[in-house]
């Protein structure tokens, strides 16, 4: 009996066409009687799986009955997807050719690329990479059929027992079916789910990238691999220009700019812990006091809270039973205190400070809150994620009445920061996590708002399921800088929960009590990790208002310093914030070095400019 396929896709006006096809046609066949047929355009080239009735498959999938097909395409999604994982399997046929011993565990594809882990007799060297790359080309042009087969969890377990693979047979022990897919191209076989490519000839541009060490899922206490980590694209423009971001990406790193431009240090004293040079203070005090103009404009009051408060206060907040793991604690006459991971806490000890009118509302107060979290030595990276920080918080407590305008008056501010730093965004929408506080109400009602102020908007928002804080949805902005990353910053959380958990209320216009709204919500996000998106956006060269030199005075002569000087303090005096290199070195070299140093602007003082200019006139 024979098969019949239809496009998922339906052609407008008319009844979706179907092709019939003889028994045990393929996927791939499908498709290519589908295209003949001109109900579906695209290149054949560009195949590399099939969708069938809504499931994944490989090219060469036999179709059993009536289906609705659709064709994989190498520059979507899932076929990038399977474009990686299938180069993750050549990378790992590559190693037991050159190292037979190698013991395979895992190779899934990831963002941009791919990674496979071994345990090997030998450790690997950079120098292995090429040998690899070398072995894979060979692969590909061997253009091996990657053939999938289902066989018994029993005989894929003894196949992978006789090829003395034990992290496989440990995979295959914890796969809870009877039966298991397996792949095979050439001599070499790996246990996957899928799909595949149809032959290794078909693999895309890549290239290995680095080698590191990971531990056996993940924990400390199991062996140590090593992972190979490569990037692959469909085109090779494309793996070209990924690699050319990478290396800009490089070249903009905010720790090692961080030390050329003497803003910041980490040492290893203080794991987490930034140090601030003179220079990075002077660019934090200028990112703070343009924070604190913006947000007095707008409405807010600025307070400052404790970093150390008692146990029993993250007790009630519900940061105990939610985030105990991500806290620092200390004890203080005998009583237990937590240093703070979050502001809301204290805030919400402001605000309850005084008996609240509903003319009184909104309140916004807005903090520079220094905060600490516990976080994993391994996840440390320089200024985007550290153990301290301070957090550029507000939180507003308002009536339901007003809650949407004050999302919507949070989104109007958040926007006019991004634009006067150059950063386009994109909004996130993050819905109720599996480990909430709350009713359904509650959060339907919540994220309801959150939604509907964006839409008045007409803001363009993705959903983010799942990912809310444990006490409300939230939006997210998402910075795109100068190299197309993607930064996650400011937030928006409306909160139902803190308002119960700590009774506040507000005199209504009845006389009665209510219960008032609170919006957390950040702009930079983090002081610290702001100025580190900010080193690589720029590349250090910063706009000239945060520049912590913005002008550098350049005596060519030692006799002119003391003029130097004179026009420094000028500069000053009217707002500049000026230096004066008069070092005994060449005036190219101090050039050069106020180039190094991204200073905006460098003023050399000649006998010539001393004689032609006053002191008054030599700006």
């Amino acid at each position: 009996m024979g098969s019949q396929v239809a496009p998922a896709a339906a052609p407008p006006g008319g009844a979706v066409p179907r092709v019939a096809l003889p028994a045990g046609a393929t996927a791939g066949e499908a498709l290519d009687a589908l295209r003949q047929q001109a109900m579906q355009k695209w290149d054949a080239n560009q195949e590399v799986a099939a969708w069938v009735n809504g499931a994944l498959v490989d090219l060469n999938t036999p179709l059993e009955q009536d289906a609705e097909l659709f064709p994989v395409l190498a520059d979507s999604p899932a076929g990038r997807e399977i474009l990686r994982h299938s180069t993750a399997h050549a990378m790992a046929q590559a190693v037991l050719r050159l190292f037979p011993g190698a013991k395979l565990a895992i190779g899934p594809a990831i963002e941009n690329g791919f990674y496979y882990d071994f345990d090997l007799p030998v450790p690997l060297a950079p120098e292995d990479l090429p040998k690899i790359t070398a072995e894979m080309e060979n692969i590909r042009r061997e253009n091996l059929p990657i053939e999938r087969q289902e066989v018994p969890r029993s005989q894929a377990r003894e196949m992978f027992v006789q090829k003395d693979q034990p992290y496989k047979v440990e995979l295959v022990d914890d796969i809870p079916e009877d039966t298991v897919s397996l792949y095979r191209q050439g001599e070499f076989m790996d246990l996957c789910r899928g799909p595949h490519l149809p032959s290794t000839g078909r693999l895309p541009a890549f290239k290995l990238e680095s080698i590191a060490g990971a531990y056996w899922r993940g924990d400390s206490k199991r062996p140590m691999l090593q992972r190979i980590y490569g990037w692959a694209f469909p085109t090779e423009q494309e793996l070209q220009e990924f690699v050319h971001r990478r290396e800009e990406a490089a070249a903009r790193d905010h720790r090692r700019l961080g030390q050329v431009l003497d803003l910041f240090s980490l040492h290893e004293e203080g794991p987490g812990f930034p140090f601030w040079h003179p220079k990075g203070m002077v660019l934090r005090n200028v990112l703070e006091d343009f924070w604190r103009r913006e947000h007095h404009k707008a409405g807010y009051q600025e307070i400052r809270t404790p970093i150390i408060l008692n146990e029993a206060l993250w007790h009630q907040s519900g940061h105990w039973d939610h985030y105990r793991e991500n806290m620092y604690f200390t004890r203080i006459d005998d009583q237990g205190y937590a240093i703070k991971p979050m502001n809301c806490p204290g805030g919400i000890l402001v605000f309850k400070r005084k008996i609240h009118s509903y003319r009184d509302l909104p309140e916004r107060l807005a903090e520079l809150g220094l905060v600490h979290r516990h976080e994993l030595s391994g996840v440390l990276h320089g200024l985007m994620r550290v153990r301290s920080f301070t957090q550029d918080d507000a939180h507003i407590f308002c009536t339901p009445e007003q809650m949407k305008a004050e999302i919507r008056a949070v989104i109007a501010l958040a926007d006019k920061f991004y634009r006067i730093f150059g950063f386009p965004y994109r909004l996130e929408l993050s819905t109720r996590p599996e480990n909430s506080m709350g009713t359904e109400e509650q959060w339907e009602r919540a994220t309801n708002a959150l939604r509907e102020a964006l839409e008045e908007l007409h803001q363009d928002y993705q959903i983010n399921e799942g990912d809310g804080a444990f006490y409300g949805p939230k939006i997210d902005f998402h910075l795109r800088d100068s190299l197309g990353r993607t930064w996650q910053c400011g937030t928006i959380q409306l909160d139902f929960q803190m308002p119960e958990l700590f009774d506040l209320a507000y005199v209504g216009e009845d006389g009665q009590k209510h219960r008032p709204v609170m919006l957390h919500r950040t702009i930079f996000g983090s002081i610290e990790r702001f100025i580190g998106i900010l080193i690589e956006h720029f590349a250090g060269a910063f706009p000239t208002w945060i520049a912590p030199v913005q002008a550098l005075v350049l005596p060519v002569t030692g006799e002119l310093e003391g003029y130097a000087r004179q026009v420094a303090r000028t500069l000053e005096d009217a707002g500049f914030r000026a230096e004066v290199d008069a070092r005994d070195e060449k005036i190219g070299y101090r050039i050069r070095e106020a180039q190094v140093q991204q200073v905006p602007y460098m003023l050399v003082v000649g006998v010539r400019t001393r004689l032609l200019l006053s002191p008054a006139t030599s700006m």
